[in-house]
């Protein structure tokens, strides 16, 4: 019995022990976190005096950092939008073969990706008569990206560049707001049928088809719309025209002006003739119809008369012998 109970009070010192150690351990925990959430504070209290302190000794660093980000939040903003222009480009240019021009140009466009859309040819004399002056006129569809290398290359195909224009419209705005509305036009029509599966009466049932027509005609009229802004945004236009060299004279001298005036005169001289010319043969019906016809009656006329009066006086004679 004596052993028992002096193993049962050693267990007991022993839990008691423990358990003594358990609650300073815990005391002693709380006690740190206790410091920490103290000092903490005191730290965080310390390190947002600083930054303010170097706010204030140098203002430009937070105002730099702060336009860093609205800028590269513009770029990023930027970059996300696919931008859509529409680019045209107008050229004149002078090749010794518009016609061999013609094909080159041709060529140019498809090797780009691109193609001819129309082409036409005009030939005019020159004043001399020496010889002709031919034109081509030529629409070009080509790729947007492809559109300042498509210029270079037809400038270089020609001996000399007459006129170039070139056009550019951002229609990024437009091209955003059709497909917002394209969109809410979306949203109407779904809620069009809804309604339409709910339709008690025959009347309700016409009226929401007749708004649901409606609405499916301004959907595709948008979608239209974005469909061309899409063409023109990714294929570019360009008007070309060739045309073979003008030849430039030096309108200087003595004898070129006395060459010019002698050729003014037989321009006056030959006007004349043909004024003339036309004159006669437009006066010879008149002279036929109506001329000779007047002739020939009053002729007739006047013979008559003299044959009377002949008579009269050969009676006259008569009578008086």
């Amino acid at each position: 019995m004596r052993l028992i109970l002096v193993a049962l009070l050693t267990v007991a010192f022993l839990v008691l022990l423990g358990c003594e150690s358990k609650q300073s351990k815990r005391t002693a925990a709380g006690v740190a976190e206790s410091e920490q959430i103290r000092t903490k504070p005191q730290s965080d209290l310390a390190e947002s005096r600083q930054a303010s302190q170097a706010t204030l000794s140098d203002p430009k660093a937070a105002n730099t950092n702060v336009s860093f980000n609205q800028a590269n939040a513009a770029n990023e903003a930027s970059q996300a939008i696919d931008r859509k222009i529409i680019r045209n480009g107008n050229l004149t240019v002078e090749v010794a073969s518009p016609i061999e021009g013609q094909r080159k140009i041709s060529s140019i466009a498809e090797s780009h990706g691109g193609f001819v859309v129309t082409s036409g040819m005009t030939q005019q004399t020159s004043e001399d008569n020496s010889k002709p002056s031919v034109s081509v006129n030529l629409v070009v569809r080509v790729p947007a990206t492809q559109f300042d290398s498509v210029v270079q290359e037809i400038r270089a195909a020609g001996s000399r560049v007459l006129q170039e224009k070139r056009t550019g419209q951002d229609v990024t705005e437009e091209f955003i707001d059709l497909e917002a509305r394209i969109k809410n036009q979306r949203a109407l029509e779904t809620q069009f049928l809804e309604i339409m599966k709910r339709a008690g009466k025959v009347e309700e049932a016409l009226e929401v088809q007749r708004q649901l027509a409606e609405v499916r005609t301004e959907i595709e009229k948008l979608e239209g719309r974005k469909r061309f802004l899409e063409n023109q945004a990714s294929l570019s236009t360009i008007n070309v025209t060739l045309q073979t060299p003008t030849q430039i004279v030096n309108a200087v001298g003595f004898w070129y002006n006395v060459k010019s005036a002698f050729a003014d005169g037989v321009d006056v001289a030959a006007a004349i003739v043909l004024f003339l010319i036309r004159a006669i043969i437009a006066l010879l019906p008149v002279l036929v119809l109506i001329v000779l016809p007047v002739a020939l009656i009053t002729k007739v006329v006047i013979m008559r008369m003299r044959r009377r009066r002949t008579m009269t006086s050969g009676q006259e004679v008569e009578a008086a012998g």
